[in-house]
């Protein structure tokens, strides 16, 4: 089944808890502390591949969650940090996350990108102690990995595009100039999936795509339009083709060339070669009268060929035309690419130092990237670990403002929006 579509769960694993521990061993009198720190948990990682050409094995798997860290141990063990999960899609794929914002866009063979970061190991007591303090009893909980909601898209990437409504002979096209074996039927929506062929073109492979007819309303999600135009959006050059039959051969073109714009400006703003089909079904007097009143509503600049698929005849001037405006884009974007900077790894970003301190009814309010993490990484059972993040923020100048702003002795203090754990003034 050809799946294009699909909406997932992402967890990365989440770090493991570093331990308090001492020493215990004959003829060791108060051994000191040994307490091992927590392992990573595992990075979740989607990698393109080019034997993947489907988003199926995501229809009934809806959550990727990537394994949690070990615990640390006695004796200054580490916990094992948890393996990445490499998570396999089709080229050309893209990541959308829940704001419609494009994360990230996988457009060759084995490029990977992280798409939820592993929250980092906790710290054992053995890492906390120093010369004043040579007994900690303090260890941090590991935190927990990035967790959300992602749309992958599968978007073909393909040179050529072949556009048109229902049934105007673009599986036949495509089977006639290339590999590709489409179902080719004489009625509307025979292709319910997106095709590739492969054509050869004095040496130079072209990559044509045939996907689903468009009718109007598409750009709205109407008939198979959506699947349709989100494939299209990749290819640099569309080839529209219209039936030769066609009782209003201009409207039919209009058509296709408002949901174009409708969908995307970007999309109707693509080189286009227009060619007329089935002309073996017809005498030469319908595709000069054809032929005319399509040339009479569009530019001087614009290429319009008469063709037929079943009786291969003038195929080989469309394709060279092809070839020409295939390769001038290639240029265009390969300068462009030149300059365009790279893709953000998706994951934790560099965490602030700033802060904020907004009172309540209940009290005071801190938050802030970074002593937001320390309040993660907190046992708020313990009350060694308490005391340590209570440092924490006179260190980072957190109390001097609370006390600024009026906080009484006793008076809570809430780390984060919604309440990671609080401490008392």
């Amino acid at each position: 089944m050809f799946v294009d579509k699909v909406n997932v769960n992402v967890a990365a694993g989440d770090g493991g808890d570093g331990i308090v521990s001492f020493r215990h061993e004959i003829y060791v009198d108060k051994g000191g502390p040994d307490g091992g720190d927590g392992g990573d948990g595992g990075d979740v990682i989607v990698e393109a591949s080019n034997n993947q050409d489907t988003l199926a094995a995501f229809r009934y798997k809806k959550l990727i969650k990537a394994e949690n860290g070990n615990n640390g141990g006695p004796s200054r063990k580490h916990g094992r940090s948890a393996a990445d999960l490499i998570v396999p899609v089709p080229v050309g794929t893209v990541i959308i996350n829940e704001q419609g914002e494009t994360l990230a866009d996988l457009v060759s063979d084995s490029q990977k990108m992280i798409i939820a970061k592993g929250g980092q190991g906790g710290f054992g007591n053995a890492h906390f102690t120093s010369s004043i303090r040579q007994a900690p009893r303090v260890a941090e909980k590991g935190e927990k990995g990035e967790e959300m909601i992602l749309t992958l898209e599968l978007r073909m990437l393909a040179d050529v595009g072949l556009i048109g409504l229902p049934n105007a002979g673009k599986s036949s096209f495509l089977t006639a100039v290339s590999n590709a074996r489409p179902e080719i039927a004489d009625y509307p929506f025979t292709t319910l999936k997106p095709h590739l062929g492969v054509v050869d073109i004095d040496g130079q492979s072209i990559l044509m795509a045939d996907i689903p007819g468009l009718i109007e309303g598409a750009s709205e999600g109407k008939g198979l339009g959506d699947e349709f135009l989100r494939h299209v959006s990749r290819c640099s050059v569309l080839l529209h083709l219209i039936d030769i039959n066609s009782m209003d051969i201009l409207t039919d073109y209009s058509t296709i060339r408002g949901e174009l714009a409708a969908y995307s400006p970007d999309l109707a703003k693509k080189p286009e070669i227009i060619a007329i089909t089935k002309i073996e079904t017809v005498a030469n007097e319908i595709i000069d009268k054809q032929l005319k009143l399509l040339k009479s509503k569009l530019s001087k600049n614009s290429e319009i060929f008469t063709i037929s698929s079943y009786a291969k005849r003038n195929l080989d001037e469309v394709l060279y035309s092809l070839k020409k405006k295939v390769n001038s884009e290639l240029d265009k974007q390969a300068k462009k690419q030149a300059t365009k900077q790279e893709l953000p790894i998706i994951g934790l970003e560099d965490l602030s130092d700033s802060w904020q301190v907004e009172k309540s009814k209940k009290g005071f309010i801190v938050t802030g990237q970074k002593i937001e993490r320390f309040a993660n990484r907190t046992d708020f059972n313990n009350n060694f670990g308490v005391q340590r993040l209570r440092d924490i923020m006179l260190k980072m100048g957190i109390m001097s403002q609370l006390k600024k702003d009026g906080i009484n002795a006793g008076e809570r203090i809430t780390i984060g929006k919604p309440g990671i754990g609080s401490v008392k003034y």
